[in-house]
């Protein structure tokens, strides 16, 4: 390392191999700035690498929200929480530790069925409340709010407050595991991701109903797995829809089904769906987008592809890129250029690393 070298903390509350979102968004950043400072991870799940340490800490595991038993004391020059799981990020407070950077990925919005069980109102607002509580204290106290966009912010109701010290740096794509292929495209609108009830895969088995009723030769694959998987493959044959359930594929896998697949559609309309790291996949493998007019998610969609409103609106834009070639192409273009200028992870590292250097 040299004199340059910056010592970074991150506590993210799951680390690879758990599988989500901030934690593959936690794991590009630490492998891209490790290769010129000193990183280490604080987290309930994880192993290290090569060039970054894992610190894993024993947790009461609550459902999505660890909370560390105890907490390492760990000299460096930037800490860098990640939430909306507070407890790690409220360790750092507490022991006054700074600089302090919290990125802020998404609101707690518990849903009304969580594993098949019906959650209380109650229940929902007492959890939603009782992280505000939490959370609000949090992001008062740190130097600096990363929010991955605007819209996002601006609309989030913990957010708007801290629009002051708010920096908007979006999520970041893997180009070496997404890039553009040479299979040739089908006629497939493909969707990757959870299936669970706040991702809209309803809405999209809906849609392609009537895409269907016009275009035979449309096909939906779905990827993915999810405790709603059972009841979309029962409301896929009761509407009559052609879906092909693929389950959880490797890696190589789901690339290589982006590479063939005409459309990706993200039809989430929740606000536990802040960004839509997967609309950025889509359009570094060259494929066209349709994301949901929401916020976070229309400011990605639009960079390569289209957003819609409703089932009706959807089932309209998948019908005009499956058989508008020059449209997709457009979008294509589009979404490849928009990944190379601003959504490489090298480009997202360097922005971080730069605010990293700007507070120490």
């Amino acid at each position: 390392m040299g004199e340059n070298t910056v010592r970074i903390v991150f506590t993210t509350p799951y680390y690879p191999p758990h599988i989500g979102g901030i934690e593959i968004h936690v794991k590009h950043l630490a492998s891209f700035l490790s290769k010129k400072h000193e990183v280490k991870v604080i987290s309930s799940t994880g192993s290290s690498s090569r060039d970054v340490e894992v610190l894993k800490l024993r947790c009461l595991n609550l459902p999505y929200s660890p909370i560390p038993l105890s907490f390492p004391k760990l000299e460096a020059d930037v800490y860098h929480s990640h939430i909306p799981s507070p407890f790690f990020a409220r360790m750092i407070s507490k022991e006054k530790l700074s600089p302090h950077i919290i990125t802020y990925h998404n609101d707690v919005l518990v849903p009304e069925v969580v594993d098949g069980y019906e959650i209380p109102y109650l229940g929902r607002e007492f959890i939603e409340r009782f992280n505000e509580r939490i959370s609000i204290p949090l992001l008062d106290s740190c130097d600096t709010i990363i929010a991955t966009t605007s819209s996002y912010a601006l609309t989030s109701p913990i957010l708007s407050r801290f629009m002051e010290k708010i920096e908007v740096i979006p999520n970041g794509v893997d180009t070496k595991r997404f890039r553009p292929g040479e299979t040739e495209r089908e006629t497939i609108v493909l969707y990757v991701g959870r299936l669970v009830e706040y991702k809209g895969v309803d809405v999209l088995l809906r849609a392609m109903k009537i895409v269907q009723e016009d275009l035979r030769e449309a096909r939906l694959v779905i990827i993915g797995d999810g405790e709603d998987r059972e009841r979309l493959e029962e409301l896929s044959k009761k509407l009559g829809v052609e879906a092909e359930f693929k389950g959880k594929l490797p890696d190589e896998s789901v690339s290589t089904w982006m590479k063939k697949a005409r459309v990706l559609v993200l039809p989430s309309f929740s606000r536990l769906e802040a960004f839509g790291i997967v609309l950025l996949e889509a359009m570094a493998s060259a494929t066209p987008v349709i994301g949901s007019n929401i916020p976070g998610v229309r400011d990605v969609a639009i960079e390569g592809g289209l957003t819609f409103s409703d089932t009706d609106d959807l089932a309209k834009k998948i019908m005009e890129v499956l058989s508008n070639d020059r449209l997709a192409e457009k979008l294509s273009r589009k979404g490849l250029k928009a990944v190379k200028e601003k959504y490489s992870w090298e480009i997202i590292s360097r922005k971080i690393e730069k605010l990293y250097l700007s507070l120490i």
